[in-house]
């Protein structure tokens, strides 16, 4: 990838170059290509497995808010939110937590201006809007969220990043949510962009601790006026400035006190070394497999981050000597999605990195030796570069053991549309199948209208919302509604799903580790906070069985002391609960009967 070429003319920063916003309409639920999506799936042998759209009749009806449609003034305008999969009430159904963003220079009268929703599951595949009682209807540009029982009171609660002022808000275990910023320590002067969270036990202390990304440093009064004819290029077009010119920001690290507040500690942790980074998103894992979770960073336009956790509160940046800052050949990327998975079964964690167009996404192999090989080319994901990639996830569509990987796609300039590229504003998600030799196909054309229907697209959540044993997706697209991906067949082979309950570890079980072992077969995954684009999934664990009807053993590593538990001879399509030290509290079956 060459990197940009910059010249100054006048006062305006002309940029040529292809990384996220390096210089950085209509809503399509009033008008959509039909032939587009014809056209994707003509001629195509669809596959067992369908993701169909079933945002609006399950009531998801407000769009999502965010800068101008059919111009980008300002790179916030451009970078759009996350949003979550979560059981907020503890009923075993998973509910939806959409953020919102605003506009420039919006005058809203007053109660019309867009805020954050809260859905609650109703159990038969529809939502209700209960945002109003639940105290989390703010207003902002909110960018990011993060999942995770910072008080171990058993409620699980949700930090909200923004370009403002970020939001703890306590879950009251009643419906309700209360904003504990300033009590909890956490709340800054100065107005900073944070963009990905991830709560995680880093001292395995048995208390959540809190990792904050922050993107870069903007001036709310340095945004140009609207009619500011000062710009910037990408391949000829004008269109808003940044990341590059503009000043980096450093990334937070905050210590649980164990007593409802944090601490900062980025500095004597060592978070501050790497400097100033455009960081996006950021995900915990045991990379090394040493009992500790490392933090994986992706960032944009500089090398990415690698945070190896040193054992005794700091931690050292990795990510160069490790293989995973940066591209195959040694450029930096625009780093912005993340998913990890133990996608060939090896027993150590590899990580799949979502970048700008004209760029391909990376997926870095890890080598359990302390490296990552970047396969992305021989692992052939590397196929697609014509898209901006943004939210993403492994996981098993189809049940049959082995990790997919999903990725939703959206354009930053949409003016771009006026031009004849071959690159455009809103774009169809993409579907990789896990053939289970390293191997992955680009399967997105068979896989229904879901994959197939274009936005431009942000954070994206995964997980088993109607409890069929078939993941789902749910994918925020700017300035138009959410999409609600329900997967149609994902059913048709075995499953086993998993939630966690700590007593000694923090109370999410966050950094517990999960393998299921079926013959010779060996799968495992981390109970984790964050991920994709600033978005948080679904905390249970999903595994796919294949035609696997007992799943041999079960074993469950708690982070805390480290302890395993097993659990032998289960049987498949069953949702366990299991507590630390207690054992299957809960089991539940599919909520309806398995497609045929």
């Amino acid at each position: 990838m060459n990197l940009p070429r910059r010249r100054f003319l006048g006062s305006s920063l002309f940029v040529f170059g292809s990384t996220l916003m390096d210089a950085l309409t209509t809503p399509l639920w009033q008008w959509k290509d039909s032939t587009v999506v014809k056209a994707a799936t003509s001629n195509v042998m669809p596959s067992p497995v369908q993701f169909v759209d079933v945002a609006q009749q399950a009531g998801l009806n407000i769009p999502t808010v965010w800068g101008g449609i059919d111009h980008k003034r300002s790179i916030i305008e451009a970078k759009g939110s996350g949003l979550a999969f979560f059981d907020y009430d503890h009923d075993g159904w998973l509910d939806i937590y959409l953020t919102n963003g605003n506009r420039l220079d919006a005058h809203w009268p007053i109660g019309k201006a867009p805020i954050s929703h809260l859905y609650k599951n109703n159990r038969d595949g529809t939502f209700t809007d209960v945002t109003e009682k639940s105290g989390l209807g703010v207003t902002g540009w909110q960018t990011g969220v993060c999942i995770g029982d910072y008080d171990n009171d058993g409620w699980d609660d949700l930090f909200c990043t923004f370009w403002g002022h970020n939001i703890l808000f306590h879950n009251n275990g009643n419906g309700t949510f209360t904003d504990v910023t300033r009590k909890a320590g956490l709340y800054q002067e100065q107005v900073r962009w944070g963009a990905g969270c991830t709560f995680l036990d880093y001292d395995r202390d048995g208390h959540l601790d809190l990792f904050v990304c922050n993107y870069l440093k903007l001036d709310p009064e340095q945004i140009p006026a609207a009619d500011d004819t000062h710009f910037c290029q990408w391949k000829g077009v004008p269109i808003m400035c940044g990341p590059r010119g503009l000043p980096g920001d450093t990334n937070i690290l905050y210590h649980n006190n164990g007593d409802g507040t944090f601490t900062d500690v980025s500095q004597k942790s060592g978070i501050l070394k790497p400097g100033p980074r455009y960081s996006i998103t950021s995900v915990s894992y045991d990379f090394d497999n040493d009992g500790w979770p490392d933090i994986y960073v992706a960032v944009d336009s500089q090398p990415s981050i690698l945070f190896q956790n040193n054992h005794d509160g700091t931690f050292t940046d990795v990510a160069v000597i490790a293989g995973c800052a940066y591209s195959d050949g040694g450029h930096e990327q625009a780093g912005m999605g993340v998913a990890v998975a133990d996608y060939d079964c090896d027993g150590w964690f590899d990580i799949f990195k979502t970048n700008f167009a004209d760029d391909t996404c990376n997926l870095y192999h890890n080598n359990g030796d302390g490296t990552f090989s970047d396969v992305t080319f021989p692992s052939g994901v590397g196929i697609n570069n014509r898209y901006v990639a943004w939210g993403c996830a492994f996981l098993d569509y189809d049940n049959d053991g082995w990790p997919d990987i999903f990725q939703v796609n959206g354009h930053v300039y949409p003016e771009i549309d006026n031009y004849h590229f071959d690159q455009t504003f809103k774009n169809p998600r993409l579907v990789y199948k896990n053939l289970g030799n390293g191997r992955f196909k680009d399967v997105s054309s068979s896989m229904g209208p879901g994959i197939a229907e274009r936005f431009s697209s942000r954070g994206a959540a995964f997980g088993d919302y109607d409890n069929d044993g078939g993941l789902d997706a749910l994918i925020l697209n700017m300035n138009d509604l959410p999409s609600l991906l329900r997967n149609d067949g994902g059913n048709k082979q075995n499953w086993i799903k998993i939630k966690l309950l700590g007593v000694k570890c923090n109370r999410t079980a966050i950094g517990a580790r999960v393998r299921v072992i079926t013959g010779k077969h060996i799968q495992m995954d981390e109970v984790h906070s964050g991920t994709s684009v600033m978005s948080q999934s679904d905390l249970r664990i999903h595994f796919g069985l294949g035609k696997a009807d007992v799943v041999d053993v079960i074993e469950v590593k708690w982070p805390t002391t480290q302890k395993i538990e097993r659990f032998m001879q289960v049987k498949a399509n069953q949702i366990l609960t299991i507590r630390e030290g207690n054992g299957v509290v809960a089991i539940s079956k599919a909520a309806s009967s398995r497609s045929t």
